[in-house]
């Protein structure tokens, strides 16, 4: 007859687990084994006629656990999606040199805060602000971990406790329910808003400039306000502003470094516009457009800088050295004017749809099966909304989408695509041409 007796005892199993202690340590070990008792022990309870286990059935019951309390949550996937930005895949992929460069910080001691000339500490601050004053020709510039910060601290640093002027149009809500009135409520300034939802007069600004201490310009950059709109262009707001002695921050959020027109879309608002419009500071991101990692970058007047990187909140929002790495060694391709070689997002942008045909055609050779047909990719990552870029895509016709999807989802790596007419739609454009062999493979398996 069983008897929970005769199950072997903790120290027991911890002798013959040392296999499991080597890779998974002996508290993590004890933790599972002691759990994989309980489990037994309740399901005999619950059961008399349960055999018991042995010592290897528990050992093999123990590791399980331990494989699925070690195993990353964070993995990476082939991107099918057409989607360059996919805000739920990781927006950005980098650069080989920004790879490079965020691995040499990691991996070693740096002079993150050190000053090699004197021997004495240094700031973290300087590290990518001459690169960013040699690209943009700014006076001053400052990395922090993302844009939402890099908002807030402008804010909280130039605005606390004064009256901030932004267009009712632009009190906009992103991913994630980040909404800029928030933002602004957050950072202690006094909120100001001007014009109507669709119509926002140079007239409506001058009435609220008095005692002003900024304007903000929120740029509008996952959605459209069309039909009966009108909105002073920026050049004349910041003339506008500049007579009454307020300075104007933009948030421009994608930080488009490119003309994106030149890839058929339509024209995202640089951050080179926005300066030589006359804007005092300019925020945007680092993991958007400018296809480097997640970071809130601003540049802008020394004046006004000097007193963001004076707040208290820089201490709080500052980049760590792997991203300052990252984000130096992006702005350089652009420097060097290789950004469209080098940066993944700006490749892909400029992709050809005959080019993304040849691999589409080739997928379907090689699997046997499947259709190419025209399609759209399109940028996403909150930038250029409704608009679309022409491409060519694998169709593959399975009994049911949802549960194909599904094992996509499951398979190693995970591979994520999409569906139209019932149809499974696979993009060349966001797939990196060193994962068809392996996409082919998984696609095989499963068909």
């Amino acid at each position: 007859m069983n008897s929970l007796r005769s199950l072997p005892s903790i120290e027991q199993l911890l002798q013959s687990a040392t296999e499991l202690i080597g890779t998974y340590g002996r508290p993590l070990t004890l933790d599972a084994l002691r759990e994989t008792l309980a489990d037994i022990r309740a399901r005999f309870k619950t059961d008399l006629e349960t055999a018991l286990p042995s010592t290897d059935l528990i050992l093999a019951e123990a590791e399980s656990r331990l494989a699925a309390w070690t195993k990353p949550t964070l993995l990476p996937v082939i991107n099918a999606t057409g989607v360059i930005l996919h805000t739920n895949l990781g927006r950005a992929p980098l650069s080989r040199a920004a790879i490079g460069a965020m691995t040499e910080a990691a991996a070693n001691y740096s002079n993150l805060e050190y000053d090699l000339s004197t021997g004495r500490r240094g700031s973290r601050l300087i590290h990518t602000e001459s690169v960013l004053q040699k690209l943009l020709g700014v006076e001053a510039a400052l990395v922090v971990n993302n844009n939402a910060s890099a908002v807030l601290l402008v804010l909280s640093a130039l605005a606390h406790r004064k009256r901030a002027v932004i267009a009712r149009s632009q009190l906009v809500e992103i991913g994630g329910g980040f909404r800029v009135p928030d933002v602004m409520k957050q950072s202690g300034a006094k909120l100001v808003e001007v014009g109507t939802t669709n119509k926002v007069r140079l007239s409506d600004y001058e009435n609220e400039l008095a005692d002003a201490a900024l304007v903000l310009r929120a740029h509008r950059s996952n959605f459209k306000i069309i039909g009966f709109t009108e909105e002073p262009d920026f050049a004349s707001l910041v003339e506008t502003a500049h007579k009454a002695g307020v300075p104007v921050v933009d948030d421009l959020g994608s930080g488009a470094l490119i003309d994106t027109a030149r890839y058929g879309l339509a024209h995202e608002p640089t951050v080179q516009e926005s300066l030589a419009a006359g804007a005092d500071i300019v925020c945007f991101s680092g993991d958007k457009l400018l296809g480097g990692p997640q970071a809130g970058i601003i540049v802008g007047k020394k004046d006004l800088l000097d007193k963001v990187k004076r707040h208290p909140l820089v201490r709080a929002v500052r980049a760590d050295k792997t991203c300052l790495a990252g984000v130096t060694a992006t702005l350089l391709h652009y420097l060097k004017d290789e950004a469209e070689r080098e940066i993944p997002v700006v490749r892909m942008m400029s992709l050809t749809a005959d080019r993304l045909k040849v691999r589409a055609e080739a997928w379907r050779q090689a699997l046997g099966v499947g259709e190419v047909v025209e399609s759209e990719s399109t940028v996403g990552g909150g930038s250029l909304p409704e608009e679309s870029l022409p491409t060519f895509v694998l169709a593959l016709s399975v009994k049911s989408p949802d549960k194909f999807l599904k094992k996509l989802r499951e398979a190693n790596p995970p591979v994520i695509a999409r569906t139209e007419n019932d149809k499974i739609l696979l993009d060349p454009r966001t797939v990196f041409e060193e994962q068809d062999e392996t996409l082919i493979s998984i696609l095989r398996s499963l068909l």
